[in-house]
Formats: C-alpha cells, sequence, structure tokens
C-alpha cells in the first residue's frame, strides 16, 4: 500500500472514531434540549421522566460492565459496529413512542451504546494507531464528543427560539403540537452520524493486537500494514511477539514463579487509571455541564444570558478541545494534565468564592414553609417578591436585611427516606415562580427507580410518610456583573479541562493498561468513572440546596487537587511510545529505562 493510501487510511480511522466521539457526546446532550417539550407534552410523572432521563446512565453502567468482555469476545471492530446499530435503532424507538415503556426502552439503548462505545472506541484506538498518532487520535474522538454536546446544545436552542415565536401566537392547542414535534426532531436529528458510524466501522480493519492474541499473526500484519510502513509494522509484530513469549514462558514456569495479576505491571497501571478516571469526574465536569444554565441563573444572569452562557461554555469545550488535540502528541499527556488540573483547581476557587459572597447571607426559612402544607401534604406557592418579603420579615434581624433585594428560594423537601429539592426560584420572575411539591415529584415510581435513589430507603412507608420541609433557602441574587464574573471562571475552568483531561483522559484509560488487561480493566475503570459521576449527580442538587454552591465548589477543586498531584508525580509520559514499551516501564528499571528517554 503507497504511503498516500495509509494516509488516507490513518484519517478515514481517525474519521470513524470521530463519529464514535460525536454518538457519545449526543448521547450526553441530547435529553438537556428535549427534555422540557418531553415533559409538557408527554403526559408523564415526575417520576416517570426521572426514569426516562436516568434510563441513558443505567444502560451505559451495565455495557460499560460487560464491554472489555465482549470486545475480547467478538472483536473490537464487530462491537463497535453493534453499538452503532443499536444507537441508530434507539431514534426511531424514542422518536416515534407513544408511551412510557418505548421511550424507557429507546433510552436504556442509547445508554448500552454509549457505554459500549466508551469503551470500544479508544480501546481500539490504542490498539491500532500508531505510536505518534496515538494522541491526535484519541483526541479527535474527545473533539468530536465535545461537537455532539455543542450540537445537542445549540439543536436545543432553535428549538427553544421557535417555541417561543409559536407561543406568541396564542394558540394553546397549536404550541401542544409543535412542542410534541420539537422534542421528537430533536432526536430525529442525531440520526445520521449513527448511520455514518456504523458504516465506517463496517470498513476499518480489526485490531492488530486483537487478531494477534487470537492466533491470527498474517492477519495481524495485514492490519498493521493498512496503517504502517513495512519497517513498523515489523517492528510493532515483533515486539507483540516478544511480549507473548515472555507470558508464555510465566504461565508455563508453573504456580510457583507463574505471573499473578495482582504484579506491579498490572495492578500500577490499573490503579494509576482508576484514579485518573475517578478525579476526572471529581472535577464536576458532568455537573458543571449538565447544570450549567441553573449555575448562571443562580450567580445573577436572566434566563436568556444564562442559556446564551451555556452554548459559548460549550463552544469553548469544542474549539479548545481543537488545542489539545494539536498539542497532546507535542507536548505530552503528563504535561497536559498537569497544566490543566492546576487551572482546574484555581478556576473552581474563584467561582467558590463568587458564590461565597451571596451564601453567607441565605437565611433558612423552613418553618414558614412547613406550615404552609396541606392536608394532602403538598404544598403549592408562587414565590415573588411579595411572598419573599413575607417569609423574611417573619425570619428575623438578618432575614429582614436581604428582605428588600431580588432572592432566589430553594426547597429541600422529603417523604420517608427520599429527599428532593425544587428547582431555585427567583423573586424578581414579573410573572411569580410557581413551587409544586407533591409525593410524585418525590417519591420513585417503582423498585428499581427506589434502588438508584436511596438503596436503603423504604418505599413503600414513604408513598404514606408525611411531607417534612428540610430547608427553605432563600438567598439574595447576585448581581448580573458577579454573574458574568461566575461565567467567566467557569469558561475558564472548560478550556483548562478541554486542553488536558478532556483530551488525555481516554488515552490514559486505553494506554496505560498492559495487553493481557486493557479490555477488562478499562471496563472497570470507566465503570468506576460512571459511579462516581452517578454519585456526584445524586449529591450535587442536596448539597447545593443545604450548603450552597461555594460548597460544591470547593469539594471540585479539592478532588482536582488528588488528580494534579497524580498527573504531576506518578503518572508516567507515553507520548511517542509503542503499547508494549508502555507495558515494559512498569515490570520495572528495564521500562524505566526505555520511557526515561523520553
Amino acid at each position: 500500500m503507497a504511503n498516500d493510501e495509509k494516509t488516507g487510511y490513518n484519517r478515514f480511522l481517525l474519521l470513524v472514531a470521530g463519529l464514535g466521539g460525536l454518538l457519545y457526546g449526543v448521547d450526553v446532550g441530547i435529553i438537556a434540549g428535549a427534555y422540557p417539550y418531553l415533559e409538557a407534552t408527554s403526559k408523564l410523572n415526575a417520576g416517570q421522566l426521572s426514569s426516562v432521563v436516568a434510563a441513558v446512565l443505567l444502560g451505559s453502567v451495565i455495557s460499560t460492565l460487560f464491554a472489555g468482555a465482549m470486545a475480547d469476545w467478538m472483536g473490537r471492530k464487530l462491537l463497535m459496529t453493534l453499538s452503532g446499530v443499536l444507537f441508530v435503532i434507539s431514534i426511531p424507538v424514542i422518536a416515534l413512542s407513544q408511551g412510557y415503556e418505548p421511550l424507557i426502552l429507546g433510552r436504556l439503548l442509547q445508554g448500552i451504546s454509549a457505554g459500549l462505545i466508551g469503551v470500544v472506541v479508544p480501546l481500539y484506538l490504542a490498539e491500532c494507531l500508531s505510536a505518534s498518532n496515538r494522541g491526535k487520535g484519541t483526541g479527535i474522538f474527545q473533539w468530536l464528543l465535545t461537537l455532539g454536546i455543542v450540537t445537542a446544545a445549540l439543536v436545543g436552542m432553535y428549538f427553544s427560539i421557535r417555541v417561543e415565536e409559536v407561543a406568541k401566537l396564542g394558540d394553546p392547542a397549536r404550541l401542544f403540537a409543535f412542542k410534541d414535534t420539537a422534542w421528537r426532531s430533536i432526536f430525529w436529528v442525531s440520526l445520521p452520524p449513527g448511520i455514518l458510524f456504523v458504516i465506517g466501522s463496517l470498513m476499518v480493519a480489526e485490531s492488530p493486537r486483537w487478531l494477534f492474541r487470537r492466533g491470527k499473526r498474517d492477519a495481524a500484519l495485514a492490519a498493521l500494514l493498512r496503517s504502517r510502513t513495512n519497517e513498523q509494522a515489523n517492528l510493532e509484530l515483533r515486539e507483540m511477539e516478544e511480549a507473548a513469549a515472555a507470558e508464555k514462558v510465566q504461565t508455563s514456569a508453573g504456580p510457583r514463579i507463574r505471573e499473578s495479576l495482582l504484579h506491579r505491571k498490572y495492578v500500577i497501571p490499573f490503579l494509576l487509571a482508576c484514579v485518573i478516571l475517578a478525579c476526572n469526574q471529581a472535577t464536576g465536569i458532568n455537573s458543571i455541564i449538565g447544570y450549567n444554565t441553573n449555575i448562571l441563573l443562580q450567580s445573577g444572569l436572566s434566563d436568556v444570558q444564562a442559556h446564551w452562557g451555556y452554548v459559548l461554555f460549550t463552544i469553548i469545550n469544542f474549539l479548545v478541545t481543537i488545542g489539545g488535540v494539536l498539542l497532546v502528541d507535542r507536548k505530552g499527556r503528563k504535561f497536559l494534565l498537569s497544566v490543566g488540573t492546576a487551572g482546574i483547581i484555581l478556576s473552581l476557587v474563584c467561582t467558590a468564592f463568587l458564590f461565597r459572597q451571596t451564601e453567607r447571607l441565605r437565611v433558612d426559612s423552613g418553618n414558614q414553609v412547613q406550615s404552609m402544607v396541606k392536608s394532602d401534604q403538598t404544598v403549592k406557592l408562587t414565590y415573588d417578591q411579595r411572598l419573599a418579603e413575607t417569609l423574611l420579615n417573619s425570619g428575623g434581624t438578618s432575614a429582614q436585611q436581604i428582605a428588600s433585594r431580588p432572592t432566589s428560594l430553594v426547597v429541600i423537601y422529603s417523604y420517608g427516606d427520599f429527599h428532593a429539592a425544587t428547582k431555585a426560584a427567583r423573586s424578581d420572575d414579573t410573572a411569580g415562580t410557581l413551587i409544586e411539591i407533591t409525593r410524585e415529584s418525590c417519591v420513585p415510581a417503582n423498585k428499581v427507580v427506589a434502588f438508584f435513589s436511596n438503596p436503603f430507603g423504604d418505599l413503600d412507608a414513604a408513598r404514606h410518610a408525611p411531607l417534612r420541609i428540610d430547608n427553605a433557602l432563600i438567598t439574595p441574587l447576585p448581581t448580573e456583573r458577579s454573574g458574568w464574573k461566575v461565567a467567566l471562571t467557569l469558561f475558564v475552568f472548560m478550556a483548562f479541562y478541554a486542553v488536558g483531561p478532556g483530551v488525555c483522559v481516554w488515552l490514559a484509560l486505553s494506554e496505560l493498561m498492559p495487553t493481557r488487561i486493557r479490555s477488562n480493566g478499562m471496563s472497570i475503570a470507566l465503570l468506576l468513572n460512571q459511579a462516581v459521576s452517578t454519585g456526584i449527580a445524586a449529591v450535587f442538587l442536596p448539597t447545593v440546596g443545604k450548603y450552597g454552591y461555594a460548597t460544591m465548589f470547593f469539594g471540585f477543586a479539592g478532588c482536582t487537587v488528588i488528580y494534579f498531584i497524580t498527573a504531576a508525580f506518578f503518572l508516567p509520559e507515553t507520548k511517542g511510545k509503542t503499547l508494549e514499551e508502555i507495558e515494559a516501564h512498569f515490570e520495572g528499571a528495564r521500562g524505566k529505562r526505555s520511557l526515561a528517554t523520553n
């Protein structure tokens, strides 16, 4: 194969991998734009809607758990095709649904697809691309992942503007019909990338390392030759043979000296990957993306400003990721992770201090709201300036000091063992913000949802327990100027995340793992990543409601300090090294000498 053909094939590999990242990003971001219209037209209760949103997470956790074993069993290429097919099937299932069950099924399929893609595409890239292109390839996966999030945000914004235009016509029936069309159209828009990914995955070669471990030496060499020169292909094949021979000697030497999976060359890279992936979520990235609009609203921006702030936030993520892709094979993973995490710490601390200026003045009016609970154990109130002054004037001297200022109200409540928090309502909303607290908005609809909400909660008791107002926290709203300062610190956060962890985390996952445990190790590490993400999502709103955004951002900063220390002092530089050289590094002195020249 001529050099120009090899270059073309490498670019095609990057395109297919990028489409996988695009699908992953769409999976993450698409529900945010569709949810308001789904909520308005589907006639599902709060518990069912929560299940529809959470179904992606459940499907992703399940598939991630088995993705490594499936990649070893059926091969990387076939698993990529399967993940794309599942995504393609999910779109019409969701968009044509007329009830709860099809929505759940479609969202589960999307989650299963996302979990498989998150494991198999970085795994495939690590095993197929040459050492000089591996960073760029995995970076492009992340880059188009961010494009998927941006696309979802822009599509959501487009339909938001259209819905506003239809609302001005004053025809409720037409508005309802358009909202129903809107959420279905948002899902249909994501179908073409899925089809292209399936077609592309059918056209690429299988992973040469998977073929070699299956005893298909000639097929492995042919796969290597599609993207490398004869010299490079033969060198990598020889390294695979040497690694396999060494493993065979150790395995056949008897129980006394047989290599254990607890050997340092397996344990250390596995633990490093787990720490990096756990800390990657502990930066708060998913919650900051998911609740970005709410955060900006509470920072002092108006509704329109907050929504445009989120669009700008996603665009920064997309654009700065380009810089990370260009730098990752030049500056190296260790450098970018160290710089990125240092910048994240600084921006999170600044964000926390900005919120602290107003949150230290917050007042708890829980007793007053508890007195508003009706006999059917519900509360319905419209939060405006008049109600805010009423609650604050009966709350003591400190409360009366902020009574004349615009404020926000968050009510944290519970029925038995299950807790929930209302969305933040602002007193400066001219129409007033309706707050409805009902059992359906808090108590899970079934035991499956209840397990993920509170595994130790008594669902039957919660269905009859009285409503308890845990807190009704009134916080003075920051100024618009303060809101833009918060927006700026979050933009800086996103920029440092995109140039460092955003690009390098997938590399850490795929490069650090030795060949023998790579697929299953990646599944376990990514499962840990999702577990941390799920835990943060579960505590985010209750923590923010009770203790404020400042506490949450300080917590994220503290976790990122651990991330920085791991990246700066314990992570070896893997730039320009083959997977076999990286594996040798963790064996001991011989490996260290191999990476010391970097």
